[in-house]
Protein backbone atom coordinates (compact mmCIF):
# COMPACT_ATOMS: atom_id res chain seq x y z
CA UNK A 1 0.00 0.00 0.00
CA UNK A 2 1.15 3.47 -0.23
CA UNK A 3 2.01 5.05 3.08
CA UNK A 4 3.15 8.99 3.97
CA UNK A 5 5.99 8.66 6.10
CA UNK A 6 8.79 10.15 8.39
CA UNK A 7 11.57 9.12 9.85
CA UNK A 8 11.58 11.52 12.70
CA UNK A 9 11.25 14.65 13.30
CA UNK A 10 12.68 17.23 10.44
CA UNK A 11 13.39 14.14 7.90
CA UNK A 12 11.57 14.10 4.58
CA UNK A 13 7.98 13.72 4.14
CA UNK A 14 7.93 10.97 1.63
CA UNK A 15 5.16 8.82 0.07
CA UNK A 16 6.54 5.42 0.50
CA UNK A 17 5.50 1.81 -0.56
CA UNK A 18 4.72 -0.49 2.65
CA UNK A 19 3.52 -4.01 3.87
CA UNK A 20 -0.66 -3.37 4.50
CA UNK A 21 -0.75 -3.87 8.51
CA UNK A 22 -1.13 -7.71 9.74
CA UNK A 23 -4.64 -8.01 11.53
CA UNK A 24 -4.17 -9.13 14.82
CA UNK A 25 -6.08 -9.72 18.31
CA UNK A 26 -8.18 -6.80 19.55
CA UNK A 27 -7.80 -4.43 16.23
CA UNK A 28 -9.76 -4.01 12.60
CA UNK A 29 -7.74 -3.26 9.89
CA UNK A 30 -9.33 0.08 7.77
CA UNK A 31 -9.99 0.80 4.51
CA UNK A 32 -9.20 4.57 4.47
CA UNK A 33 -11.12 7.21 2.57
CA UNK A 34 -10.44 10.60 4.26
CA UNK A 35 -8.70 11.66 6.72
CA UNK A 36 -8.66 15.54 8.26
CA UNK A 37 -5.49 17.02 8.71
CA UNK A 38 -4.33 19.02 11.70
CA UNK A 39 -3.40 22.48 11.36
CA UNK A 40 -0.19 22.37 12.87
CA UNK A 41 0.93 19.08 10.52
CA UNK A 42 3.84 20.80 8.70
CA UNK A 43 5.17 22.01 11.62
CA UNK A 44 4.94 18.71 13.60
CA UNK A 45 6.71 16.86 10.91
CA UNK A 46 9.49 19.65 10.99
CA UNK A 47 10.10 19.45 14.32
CA UNK A 48 9.20 22.63 15.60
CA UNK A 49 6.93 21.41 17.75
CA UNK A 50 9.34 19.94 20.44
CA UNK A 51 6.64 19.23 23.16
CA UNK A 52 4.83 16.34 20.64
CA UNK A 53 6.61 12.70 21.57
CA UNK A 54 6.42 11.11 17.65
CA UNK A 55 7.53 7.24 17.66
CA UNK A 56 11.02 6.41 16.80
CA UNK A 57 11.57 5.12 13.74
CA UNK A 58 9.72 5.83 10.28
CA UNK A 59 6.14 5.78 10.57
CA UNK A 60 3.19 7.39 9.65
CA UNK A 61 1.03 10.79 11.04
CA UNK A 62 -2.57 11.49 10.86
CA UNK A 63 -4.67 10.52 13.98
CA UNK A 64 -8.12 10.47 12.87
CA UNK A 65 -9.71 8.89 9.92
CA UNK A 66 -12.80 7.61 8.48
CA UNK A 67 -13.13 4.24 6.15
CA UNK A 68 -14.38 0.53 5.83
CA UNK A 69 -13.02 -2.20 7.85
CA UNK A 70 -11.60 -4.62 5.20
CA UNK A 71 -10.88 -7.23 8.32
CA UNK A 72 -11.03 -7.58 12.02
CA UNK A 73 -8.81 -9.78 14.83
CA UNK A 74 -9.43 -12.25 16.74
CA UNK A 75 -11.63 -11.09 19.99
CA UNK A 76 -13.74 -8.56 18.29
CA UNK A 77 -17.31 -9.08 18.34
CA UNK A 78 -19.28 -6.61 17.77
CA UNK A 79 -17.34 -4.95 14.26
CA UNK A 80 -17.74 -6.74 10.91
CA UNK A 81 -16.05 -5.92 7.66
CA UNK A 82 -17.72 -3.93 5.51
CA UNK A 83 -19.31 -1.35 8.25
CA UNK A 84 -18.03 2.31 7.88
CA UNK A 85 -16.50 3.49 10.70
CA UNK A 86 -14.49 6.37 12.50
CA UNK A 87 -11.30 6.15 13.68
CA UNK A 88 -10.07 8.40 16.56
CA UNK A 89 -6.54 8.46 17.39
CA UNK A 90 -7.16 9.07 21.27
CA UNK A 91 -6.30 5.33 22.86
CA UNK A 92 -6.70 5.03 26.91
CA UNK A 93 -5.34 1.67 28.08
CA UNK A 94 -7.78 -0.81 29.01
CA UNK A 95 -6.46 -2.06 32.35
CA UNK A 96 -8.09 -1.71 35.30
CA UNK A 97 -5.74 0.50 37.07
CA UNK A 98 -6.27 4.26 38.41
CA UNK A 99 -3.78 5.97 35.80
CA UNK A 100 -4.31 4.01 32.77
CA UNK A 101 -1.48 5.40 29.84
CA UNK A 102 -2.58 7.21 26.76
CA UNK A 103 -1.35 7.93 23.75
CA UNK A 104 -2.28 9.82 20.34
CA UNK A 105 -2.05 7.40 17.44
CA UNK A 106 0.39 8.70 14.73
CA UNK A 107 1.08 11.92 16.98
CA UNK A 108 2.28 11.48 20.26
CA UNK A 109 2.76 10.28 23.51
CA UNK A 110 2.24 11.24 27.10
CA UNK A 111 5.69 9.87 28.89
CA UNK A 112 5.52 6.88 31.16
CA UNK A 113 3.49 3.50 29.89
CA UNK A 114 2.47 5.61 26.65
CA UNK A 115 5.68 5.16 25.13
CA UNK A 116 5.40 1.45 25.35
CA UNK A 117 2.03 1.80 24.05
CA UNK A 118 2.77 3.81 21.14
CA UNK A 119 5.24 1.13 19.88
CA UNK A 120 3.05 -1.22 19.66
CA UNK A 121 0.65 1.42 17.94
CA UNK A 122 2.52 4.17 15.76
CA UNK A 123 0.76 4.75 13.10
CA UNK A 124 -1.72 7.25 11.49
CA UNK A 125 -4.08 7.36 9.10
CA UNK A 126 -2.13 8.97 6.06
CA UNK A 127 -2.06 5.81 4.41
CA UNK A 128 -4.14 3.86 1.95
CA UNK A 129 -4.95 1.44 5.24
CA UNK A 130 -4.64 1.72 9.07
CA UNK A 131 -4.82 -1.17 11.54
CA UNK A 132 -5.87 0.95 14.52
CA UNK A 133 -7.41 -0.90 18.37
CA UNK A 134 -10.74 -1.73 18.39
CA UNK A 135 -11.61 0.53 21.32
CA UNK A 136 -10.65 3.50 19.09
CA UNK A 137 -13.25 2.52 16.61
CA UNK A 138 -16.99 3.43 16.46
CA UNK A 139 -19.31 2.01 13.32
CA UNK A 140 -21.35 4.78 11.72
CA UNK A 141 -24.73 3.57 11.02
CA UNK A 142 -27.69 5.11 9.61
CA UNK A 143 -25.90 7.97 8.00
CA UNK A 144 -25.20 6.71 4.41
CA UNK A 145 -26.45 10.17 2.52
CA UNK A 146 -23.35 12.20 4.57
CA UNK A 147 -20.38 11.96 2.37
CA UNK A 148 -16.95 10.76 3.76
CA UNK A 149 -15.22 14.20 3.64
CA UNK A 150 -18.11 15.42 6.31
CA UNK A 151 -16.72 12.86 9.15
CA UNK A 152 -13.59 14.50 8.78
CA UNK A 153 -15.02 17.69 9.92
CA UNK A 154 -17.22 15.79 12.26
CA UNK A 155 -14.46 13.97 13.78
CA UNK A 156 -13.04 17.84 14.90
CA UNK A 157 -16.13 18.38 16.49
CA UNK A 158 -15.57 15.37 19.24
CA UNK A 159 -12.39 16.80 21.11
CA UNK A 160 -14.14 20.11 22.09
CA UNK A 161 -17.54 18.11 22.80
CA UNK A 162 -15.59 16.49 25.54
CA UNK A 163 -14.40 19.58 27.34
CA UNK A 164 -17.73 20.42 27.01
CA UNK A 165 -19.02 17.33 28.76
CA UNK A 166 -16.46 17.41 31.16
CA UNK A 167 -17.63 21.30 32.13
CA UNK A 168 -21.07 19.75 32.80
CA UNK A 169 -22.59 22.25 29.95
CA UNK A 170 -26.13 22.01 30.75
CA UNK A 171 -29.45 23.31 28.25
CA UNK A 172 -30.37 26.93 28.60
CA UNK A 173 -26.89 27.47 30.19
CA UNK A 174 -24.50 30.98 28.74
CA UNK A 175 -21.11 29.68 27.38
CA UNK A 176 -17.93 31.81 26.63
CA UNK A 177 -15.53 30.40 24.33
CA UNK A 178 -12.28 31.75 23.84
CA UNK A 179 -10.54 31.10 20.77
CA UNK A 180 -13.67 30.30 18.55
CA UNK A 181 -12.40 31.77 15.59
CA UNK A 182 -9.69 28.83 15.74
CA UNK A 183 -10.48 25.55 14.46
CA UNK A 184 -11.66 23.59 17.73
CA UNK A 185 -12.86 26.67 18.78
CA UNK A 186 -15.39 26.91 15.90
CA UNK A 187 -16.80 23.51 16.23
CA UNK A 188 -17.40 24.18 19.64
CA UNK A 189 -19.61 26.19 19.23
CA UNK A 190 -21.24 24.12 17.00
CA UNK A 191 -21.61 21.51 19.33
CA UNK A 192 -22.45 23.51 22.28
CA UNK A 193 -25.76 24.43 20.54
CA UNK A 194 -26.33 21.04 19.39
CA UNK A 195 -26.38 20.20 23.18
CA UNK A 196 -29.11 23.28 24.09
CA UNK A 197 -26.60 25.49 25.35
CA UNK A 198 -29.33 29.20 25.63
CA UNK A 199 -26.57 31.33 24.12
CA UNK A 200 -22.92 31.43 23.01
CA UNK A 201 -20.66 34.09 22.79
CA UNK A 202 -17.64 33.62 21.12
CA UNK A 203 -14.17 35.61 22.10
CA UNK A 204 -11.11 36.26 19.66
CA UNK A 205 -8.65 39.14 19.00
CA UNK A 206 -9.45 39.44 15.28
CA UNK A 207 -13.00 41.27 14.91
CA UNK A 208 -13.24 40.42 11.15
CA UNK A 209 -12.68 36.61 11.79
CA UNK A 210 -14.87 37.14 14.58
CA UNK A 211 -17.45 38.68 12.26
CA UNK A 212 -16.59 35.90 9.84
CA UNK A 213 -17.69 33.07 12.84
CA UNK A 214 -20.79 34.63 13.59
CA UNK A 215 -22.22 35.22 9.88
CA UNK A 216 -21.41 31.61 9.05
CA UNK A 217 -23.39 30.78 12.32
CA UNK A 218 -26.41 32.19 11.07
CA UNK A 219 -26.83 34.74 13.72
CA UNK A 220 -26.97 32.03 16.35
CA UNK A 221 -23.53 33.41 18.35
CA UNK A 222 -22.75 37.03 19.51
CA UNK A 223 -18.71 37.74 19.74
CA UNK A 224 -16.90 40.27 21.90
CA UNK A 225 -13.70 41.70 20.50
CA UNK A 226 -10.76 41.28 22.78
CA UNK A 227 -8.59 44.50 23.81
CA UNK A 228 -6.07 42.85 25.84
CA UNK A 229 -7.28 45.03 28.49
CA UNK A 230 -8.03 42.63 31.24
CA UNK A 231 -10.97 44.51 33.10
CA UNK A 232 -12.12 46.08 29.97
CA UNK A 233 -12.78 42.76 28.43
CA UNK A 234 -13.98 40.79 31.72
CA UNK A 235 -16.50 44.00 32.06
CA UNK A 236 -18.05 43.51 27.99
CA UNK A 237 -18.71 39.78 28.71
CA UNK A 238 -20.66 40.37 32.15
CA UNK A 239 -22.46 42.89 30.25
CA UNK A 240 -23.48 40.50 27.35
CA UNK A 241 -23.33 37.40 29.52
CA UNK A 242 -26.16 39.51 31.90
CA UNK A 243 -23.95 39.25 34.79
CA UNK A 244 -21.88 36.63 33.65
CA UNK A 245 -22.16 32.97 32.20
CA UNK A 246 -22.14 29.65 33.88
CA UNK A 247 -19.63 28.37 31.61
CA UNK A 248 -16.90 28.74 30.22
CA UNK A 249 -14.31 27.11 27.47
CA UNK A 250 -10.78 28.03 26.36
CA UNK A 251 -9.17 26.52 23.22
CA UNK A 252 -6.55 28.85 21.92
CA UNK A 253 -3.47 27.60 20.81
CA UNK A 254 0.04 27.98 22.02
CA UNK A 255 -1.00 31.42 23.63
CA UNK A 256 1.98 33.69 25.31
CA UNK A 257 -0.45 36.14 26.44
CA UNK A 258 -3.22 34.87 29.18
CA UNK A 259 -4.77 38.19 29.21
CA UNK A 260 -7.84 36.58 27.34
CA UNK A 261 -7.99 33.76 29.19
CA UNK A 262 -8.33 35.90 32.52
CA UNK A 263 -10.89 37.95 31.06
CA UNK A 264 -13.29 34.54 30.00
CA UNK A 265 -12.73 33.61 33.43
CA UNK A 266 -13.89 37.28 34.93
CA UNK A 267 -16.66 36.82 32.71
CA UNK A 268 -18.38 33.83 34.74
CA UNK A 269 -20.69 34.04 37.08
CA UNK A 270 -20.86 32.46 41.16
CA UNK A 271 -19.94 29.05 40.70
CA UNK A 272 -18.78 29.14 36.99
CA UNK A 273 -16.86 26.49 35.85
CA UNK A 274 -13.99 27.27 33.40
CA UNK A 275 -12.64 24.50 31.23
CA UNK A 276 -9.16 24.61 29.47
CA UNK A 277 -8.60 22.26 26.32
CA UNK A 278 -6.14 24.72 24.44
CA UNK A 279 -2.16 24.75 24.90
CA UNK A 280 -1.16 28.12 27.24
CA UNK A 281 2.88 28.60 26.17
CA UNK A 282 2.81 30.79 29.68
CA UNK A 283 1.69 30.67 33.16
CA UNK A 284 -2.15 32.23 33.96
CA UNK A 285 -2.02 34.21 37.34
CA UNK A 286 -5.16 33.51 38.79
CA UNK A 287 -6.73 35.47 41.60
CA UNK A 288 -6.72 32.72 44.74
CA UNK A 289 -9.62 35.10 46.38
CA UNK A 290 -11.36 35.58 42.81
CA UNK A 291 -11.87 31.77 42.34
CA UNK A 292 -12.59 31.11 46.28
CA UNK A 293 -15.15 34.03 46.97
CA UNK A 294 -16.97 33.13 43.66
CA UNK A 295 -16.77 29.39 44.04
CA UNK A 296 -15.11 29.44 40.50
CA UNK A 297 -14.04 25.83 39.16
CA UNK A 298 -10.86 25.77 36.81
CA UNK A 299 -10.91 22.23 34.99
CA UNK A 300 -7.87 20.94 32.28
CA UNK A 301 -9.40 18.30 29.97
CA UNK A 302 -7.54 16.43 27.73
CA UNK A 303 -9.60 15.00 24.58
CA UNK A 304 -12.50 12.96 25.22
CA UNK A 305 -14.61 9.62 26.46
CA UNK A 306 -14.56 6.39 25.19
CA UNK A 307 -18.00 6.83 23.99
CA UNK A 308 -17.87 10.44 22.63
CA UNK A 309 -17.97 9.57 18.75
CA UNK A 310 -21.76 7.16 19.40
CA UNK A 311 -23.18 9.99 21.83
CA UNK A 312 -22.36 12.84 19.35
CA UNK A 313 -23.23 10.44 16.25
CA UNK A 314 -26.68 10.19 18.18
CA UNK A 315 -26.56 14.35 17.70
CA UNK A 316 -25.89 14.27 14.05
CA UNK A 317 -28.81 11.35 13.26
CA UNK A 318 -31.28 13.76 14.67
CA UNK A 319 -30.22 16.81 13.19
CA UNK A 320 -28.76 18.85 16.46
CA UNK A 321 -25.37 19.05 15.34
CA UNK A 322 -25.39 20.76 11.90
CA UNK A 323 -21.65 20.81 10.42
CA UNK A 324 -22.98 23.03 7.41
CA UNK A 325 -20.33 26.17 8.53
CA UNK A 326 -18.05 24.07 7.52
CA UNK A 327 -16.65 23.67 4.07
CA UNK A 328 -14.19 20.57 3.42
CA UNK A 329 -11.54 21.30 0.94
CA UNK A 330 -10.64 17.51 -0.52
CA UNK A 331 -6.74 17.06 -1.46
CA UNK A 332 -5.73 14.07 -3.60
CA UNK A 333 -3.74 11.06 -1.65
CA UNK A 334 -0.70 11.98 -3.73
CA UNK A 335 -0.90 15.98 -2.59
CA UNK A 336 -0.35 15.69 0.85
CA UNK A 337 2.80 18.05 1.10
CA UNK A 338 0.24 20.66 -0.90
CA UNK A 339 -2.19 19.91 1.66
CA UNK A 340 -0.53 20.30 4.92
CA UNK A 341 0.27 24.14 3.23
CA UNK A 342 -3.51 24.42 3.14
CA UNK A 343 -3.75 23.81 6.56
CA UNK A 344 -1.63 25.88 8.32
CA UNK A 345 -3.41 28.78 6.67
CA UNK A 346 -6.72 27.59 6.57
CA UNK A 347 -9.83 29.21 8.39
CA UNK A 348 -11.61 27.55 11.18
CA UNK A 349 -14.47 27.84 8.66
CA UNK A 350 -12.32 25.27 6.41
CA UNK A 351 -11.44 21.12 7.05
CA UNK A 352 -8.44 20.02 4.60
CA UNK A 353 -9.28 16.58 3.97
CA UNK A 354 -7.16 14.10 2.52
CA UNK A 355 -9.10 11.67 0.26
CA UNK A 356 -7.93 8.36 -1.02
Amino acid sequence: MKAWQIDGFGTPFQLRDVPVPQVRPGAVLVKIETSSLMSYLKEYVEGKLRRYRPPQGAFTPGGNGFGTIEAVGRDVWHLKPGQRVILSSHLVTQENVEDKAQILIGVTNFGGVGEALQKDWPDGTLAEYALYPVSTVTPVEGLDHIPAEQFSIFSRCVVPYGGLVRGRLAAGETIIINGITGAYGTTAALVAMAMGAGKVIGVGRNKHKLDAVAAAMGGRIETVALTGDVKVDTEALRRLTGGGAEMAFDMVGQADDPSATLATLGGLRRNGRLVLMGSMATPIPVDYMQLMGNNLEIIGHLMYEADAHLKLLNLLRIGRLDLSPIKATVFPMTAVPEAMEAARVASSLECIVVRN
